[in-house]
């Protein structure tokens, strides 16, 4: 971070700070994101006018390079990182097993960070780091829905006398690919079978099985209820 900030040095971060952010809001507002071209753009902005400031405020004029040992710049940055967990937090929203919102939010600190970076002076690192953002956000969403992903599942079947035993549910279960990784059964009015499966798919985790529907046909089963417990559940 260079000591003395000139007109010149402010405009070409702010224009730096104003491409980075809006390259980067380019990419989730396409998306159809809450933080979009504006958000990122006026985030940028703020972290590199906090920076500038920062610059500004230093008051060099007369001070020996050795003076500079003694001055805390962090705090600046890290009161700006500190601030943007509010915004992060209300990017980020939660129902039931489904959370939404965090690749926004890390979008966010990110364009914070870039904004810093930018207003340091640091504009060859800013480009760098904001080029490498662009990357993981346009190609990588290409690249997650090809990837295998583990999955988690909580399935419930009540049966009556007639239904099959639990031994040849447990082979079906396992024949369809899937991984028993608990399996309780009460004797209390009609058989009542709880067991958790593990198993991996490219499918979204809020797809119901096929198994599902398989069991439900089978003769003796009164009831079959399934519940997704994938607690990484995310979506952007």
């Amino acid at each position: 971070m260079t000591a003395s900030v000139t007109v010149g040095d402010i405009v070409l971060r702010l224009l730096a700070a104003l491409a980075a952010g809006g390259l980067i809001g380019l990419d989730r507002s396409t998306r159809g994101r809450v933080a979009g071209l504006r958000t990122t753009i006026l985030m940028c902005l703020a972290a590199a006018g906090a920076m500038i400031e920062a610059n500004l405020l230093l008051g060099v004029m007369g001070k020996s390079p050795e003076s500079f040992a003694t001055m805390d710049v962090l705090r600046f940055p890290l009161g700006i990182l500190s601030g943007i967990g509010f915004i992060g937090a209300g990017a980020i929203a939660r129902r039931g097993n489904l959370v939404t919102g965090v690749t926004t939010a890390a979008t966010l600190w990110l364009v914070t960070v870039v904004g810093l970076i930018l207003g340091a002076g640091y504009i060859g690192f800013g480009a760098a780091l904001t080029a490498i953002a662009f990357l993981v956000l346009s190609i990588l969403k290409r690249v997650e829905p090809a990837l295998r992903r583990e999955h988690r599942g909580r399935l419930t079947i009540r049966l009556d006398g007639t239904g099959p035993s639990n031994r040849e549910l447990r082979d079906r279960i396992r024949a369809a690919g899937y991984t028993i990784s608990s399996f309780a059964i009460t004797y209390d009015g009609p058989r009542r079978i709880e067991c958790h499966l593990e198993w991996y798919s490219r499918q979204a985790q809020d797809q119901t099985p096929e198994l599902v529907e398989q069991i439900s046909n089978l003769q003796g089963v009164l009831a079959v209820e399934w519940t997704p417990v994938n607690a990484g559940h995310l979506f952007e």
